[in-house]
């Protein structure tokens, strides 16, 4: 027989060393549960951490590209230009400066080291016109539409300024003097389809001087002849801008009525500088800015053909109403007052016109757009007799 004592003592022990296995199991299976709480915990932390780190940076997303655009407008290289002195240096407030003509003006000031404030509403302006000024000190652009008036007339008057009235050739109308000068009162239609343009720079001209008869303003007023060169807008139905994109895209060119039609084109540059010289003169009375060099319209277009080197049909098609028949400029008052003449010869100028319009082409085709020349106003009634 055995004895109790020892019995005892060894089934304590294996008790013992049961409870120690069982606790090592449950700690081991505790263990085991934390860990893995744990890493579910981190898995949905780190799926937290990644959604909060996306929110944020859709937050900062636009801060950086406002960062990358005010460092760009402190690196920007401008244009080059010219230091003037307090006394010399004007502010000049163009309206339509981000146009076709304006934007070109407004190279031309700010290169001369003018402060130049541009306002337009860009219905046929661009901002890319005059991007390049942007953030310059000399430099402000304002969008605005002068249906809420600017009044600057009474700005004018208020700080001594002088105005300029781009004023245009068809104030003359279909002329029944050639060439024409700027003595000729005109021969306008007051109510057809051109009314509102020819009429319309008529009636602005009339109220410049006389508001420079009531209030002492001084007033410039320039007769601007046909104008063409880069950044002109596609759409504008200009007789340049249509030829050239219709000879750029294959298409027959628009002539209306028999083309024996003429006009006198130029460059833009000159006529920027024969602003800047009418501004800075003292002729009071209207001046015509212009090239005398006379083309019919059917020779244009064959020019612009060959130019191009297009295999465009030249279509003929009815007269527009109230087409001026004539328009030559005589210029022999800007030569004499202001020292100016166009010296752009024609070619050189539609070869940097067509180099821009076939750049544009190639723009708005990326973006499938493809613009179609503005159509003319065809003439009803009776055939013109000349």
């Amino acid at each position: 027989m055995v004895s109790k004592g020892p019995l005892l003592r060894l089934l304590t022990a294996i008790n013992r060393r049961r409870m120690k296995l069982l606790m090592g199991l449950a700690f081991i299976a505790y263990v085991a549960s934390v860990w893995g709480n744990f890493v579910n915990m981190r898995s949905l932390q780190e799926n937290g951490d990644q959604k909060v780190e996306s929110k944020i940076e859709e937050a900062v997303a636009p801060l950086r590209e406002k960062i990358k655009d005010l460092e760009k407008s402190f690196t920007q290289k401008y244009p080059p230009v010219k230091f003037l002195s307090e006394k010399d240096r004007k502010r000049i407030l163009i309206t339509g400066g981000a146009g076709f003509v304006g934007s070109h003006l407004t190279d031309k000031l700010m290169m001369d080291g003018h402060e130049v404030t541009v306002v337009d509403n860009f219905f046929t302006g661009r901002k890319r016109n005059v991007e390049h000024w942007i953030g310059h000190e000399n430099f402000e652009l304002i969008n605005h539409d002068v249906v809420e008036p600017l009044y600057i007339e009474g700005l004018a008057k208020r700080v001594g300024a002088r105005l300029l009235l781009a004023s245009t050739s068809e104030v003359y109308g279909d002329p029944e003097v050639h060439p024409q000068n700027e003595d000729y009162w005109g021969h306008v239609n007051p109510i057809g389809p051109r009314a509102c343009y020819d009429e319309g720079k008529r009636v602005a001209e009339t109220m410049c001087y006389a508001y420079m008869k009531q209030e002492g303003v001084e007033v410039r007023v320039a007769r601007i002849f046909n104008t063409f060169g880069p950044r002109m807008h596609m759409n504008d139905g200009r007789v340049v801008s249509n030829f050239i994109l219709q000879a750029l895209q294959g298409e027959p060119l628009t002539v209306y009525g028999p083309g024996t039609q003429t006009r006198a084109f130029q460059y833009v540059s000159d006529l920027v500088n024969g602003l800047v010289a009418l501004m800075n003169s003292n002729v009071s009375s209207p001046v015509n800015l212009g090239n005398p060099e006379e083309h019919t319209i059917l020779e244009f277009a064959q020019l612009i053909k060959k130019l191009v080197g297009s295999g465009s049909e030249i279509q003929f098609l009815s007269e527009a109403q109230d087409d001026p028949q004539k328009r030559k400029p005589d210029i022999r008052k800007a030569k004499l007052l202001l020292g100016w003449e166009p010296v752009v010869p024609l070619e050189e100028g539609l070869n940097k016109a067509i180099h821009y319009f076939r750049k544009e082409l190639e723009y708005q085709a990326n973006n499938q757009y493809i613009p179609k020349p503005k159509p003319a106003r065809m003439k009803k009634g009776r055939t013109r007799h000349n």
